[in-house]
């Protein structure tokens, strides 16, 4: 179907209720239901290596439910109820879609981020109690299994771990080599290490419990990770199920292939890709254990493209760029839309990617705490470059400022209610849903935005302070707790600094103890060693005689940001042999911070190419 914006939005609403809508009850039934329709449609493909004549694994729906179906059976085998978690730690390949589809319909799905330490990922399990987890048996060039097995330790109610081996992907020679050079020795715990899926092949293809049909938690999954213990949202199978219906209404259709090359750890891989393709009988492509991150993927993006035949690629900011650096050196007439989410997106790049792809972009706004989707550019209708388009249906938003909400085109806090929502239970630990909802429904999302008069919503800030660093959300709090550890820091401020490829580089700013001596150089090695994670170290430290402060004396991040914009930006006007530079940042109620540059006779052509592609906009002043 074709979804325009506003006018199809409304039709589709006033069909009937969301209540009244005909979507199963359970993550069980809507696979099946996909099934029955499409049995012989290819449902999820894998491959390991990034080539396009790579050897790939792929199941048709037929295949995948049958594969679910054994999963759901050995993780109920292994004492898993309804109320028990599945936790896995793995990079992507089809083991983890089984884990994550088959843990939710046996009990509670819980995607880890492998890249986080090993106390990181102990602290996760033992918030939610999990008792079995998933991940890879050694492997050489990364250290997953030896994280996991360091982190199982730390939390005692693992009692099993399923080890998935990467190695049955490979082809000769490798397939011979790995076994002879695979890492050993791993620490050991309290836990039953067994074969991922030589146990699976002990369990049938016919579900050997009932699927109750009531709607209950289905998935658990963490939110950042920066500061030892991330929050843990709870989604509902009725949230998932809405993701997918809004990817089957709106979007996508049994014959569409989407390219996938996200961590199958965040949302927008799991509840919108994947759930729109479960939802609509789609075909969704994972290529490599990392996506993105994984060898070669940049080179051969687009013949993975004329490989599958995709119709959608599916992206990030930072990946646009860098699939920009790259030639387009095959047929890749099949595509009609490139997705972007998890960050803005710079007008340049989104501008200089259309023209030569000739693809179309759509961007969209999704959170974790809302199982995910909110709101997106209409795919047929009209689509305003920097907005974040318009809510889905049966997706309500609210600006809010003070407890009341704002006029058109007014600046407040972003606040969210659909069926995504689990309004009141958001987190599993019940201190942090207090006052997280606006008029006891509406999810206070900590981002600040507008809705226009075409009630297209617009993001100007973010009032949580997080750092998004290429859509990876880094909390400034580890960095400035790391900090104020050093004998010289008094104060510290942690904020994002632009950055053309990533979107945002965290930085900060120190003020020192009086009489204290230490070098920007010196705090940023320590930084180093005492920010654990290496994505929230910062890339730049700027020691001052005092931090700006508010009356009451929290450190007063807005004029950091200005400070940051300027350096950052006279540094790149600089390079490019320009002599404009920022004069000053001014805070914009519409346009979040903008830079106004003298421009000391630069062309606005040549400052555009300096500058195009940052997030941050610019006038002359």
């Amino acid at each position: 179907m074709t979804y325009a914006g506003m006018e199809d939005r409304a039709a589709i609403e006033a069909q009937m209720p969301w209540e009244d809508r005909d979507v199963p009850k359970t993550l069980y039934g809507q696979l099946t239901q996909t099934t029955d329709k499409f049995p012989n449609h290819n449902a999820i493909s894998y491959q390991i290596l990034s080539g396009p004549k790579d050897k790939a694994e792929t199941f048709t729906w037929k295949q995948l439910h049958g594969k679910v179906t054994q999963a759901a059976n050995m993780f109920r085998d292994l004492g898993i109820g309804p109320k028990d978690v599945v936790a896995y730690v793995l990079p992507n390949c089809n083991e983890t879609v089984l884990t994550l589809l088959g843990g939710a319909v046996a009990g509670i799905a819980q995607p880890i981020n492998p890249l986080l330490d090993p106390e990181q990922i102990g602290s996760i399990l033992r918030e939610t109690g999990a008792s079995i987890v998933v991940t890879l048996r050694p492997f050489p060039k990364t250290d997953v299994a030896e994280k996991t097995a360091e982190a199982v330790k730390l939390a005692p109610g693992v009692h099993t771990v399923l080890e998935v081996d990467l190695v049955r992907y490979l082809t000769p020679p490798k397939s011979w080599i790995v076994p002879l050079i695979r890492p050993k020795g791993l620490v050991g715990n309290q836990a039953k290490y067994m074969n991922f899926n030589a146990e699976m092949a002990k369990h049938g293809t016919t579900l050997a419990f009932e699927d109750v049909q009531e709607d209950r938690v289905g998935f658990y999954f963490h939110t950042g990770g920066t500061t030892g213990m991330p929050k843990v949202a709870q989604h509902l199978y009725s949230g998932a199920i809405y993701n997918g219906w809004v990817g089957a209404e709106t979007l996508l259709s049994a014959d569409d292939v989407m390219l996938c090359p996200l961590p199958l750890f965040h949302v927008m891989a799991c509840q919108v890709m994947l759930m729109g393709a479960v939802a609509s009988g789609a075909h969704v492509v994972f290529p490599t254990p990392q996506g993105y991150r994984g060898e070669g993927v940049f080179d051969n993006l687009w013949k993975l493209v004329e490989r599958y035949k995709v119709t959608f690629v599916v992206s990030v900011p930072t990946a646009l760029a860098a699939t920009m650096q790259r030639p387009v050196n095959a047929d890749i007439s099949s595509v009609k839309t490139a997705f972007s989410g998890s960050a803005p997106l710079p007008m340049e790049l989104f501008k200089r990617f259309e023209k030569t792809t000739g693809m179309t972009i759509v961007e969209g706004y999704g959170m974790t705490e809302a199982t995910c989707l909110v709101s997106g550019n209409p795919v047929d209708g009209l689509k305003k470059i920097g907005s974040i388009g318009i809510p889905f249906p049966y997706t309500e938003v609210k600006i809010v400022n003070n407890g009341k909400e704002v006029a058109v085109d007014e600046v407040g806090e972003i606040c969210v209610s659909n069926p995504g929502v689990y309004v009141g239970n958001t987190y599993t630990e019940a201190e942090k849903n207090k006052d997280l909802y606006h008029d006891g429904k509406f999810l206070r999302t900590g981002d600040l935005g507008r809705v226009d008069s075409d009630g297209y919503l617009w993001i100007t800030g973010r009032s949580k302070d997080l750092i998004i660093r290429g859509g990876h959300n880094i909390d400034p709090a580890e960095i400035e707790e790391a900090l104020l550890g050093h004998d010289a820091v008094s104060f510290a401020g942690a904020i994002g600094q632009p950055d053309a490829h990533a979107g945002e580089l965290p930085c900060a700013f120190v003020e020192l103890v009086e009489g204290a001596s230490v070098t920007e150089d010196e705090l940023l090695a320590y930084c180093t060693e005492h920010v654990k994670e290496r994505a929230a170290q910062p890339k730049h430290i700027t020691i001052m005689d005092e931090l700006p402060k508010t009356a009451v004396g929290k450190i007063f991040k807005p004029d950091l940001r200005k400070h940051a914009i300027t350096r950052i930006f006279d540094q790149a006007l600089e390079k490019a042999g320009l002599s404009a530079r920022v004069d000053h940042v001014i805070d914009d109620k519409k346009r979040g911070l903008v830079a106004k540059l003298a421009m000391h006779g630069a062309s606005d052509a040549d400052v555009n190419g300096a500058l195009g592609d940052f997030n941050t906009p610019w006038d002359a002043a």
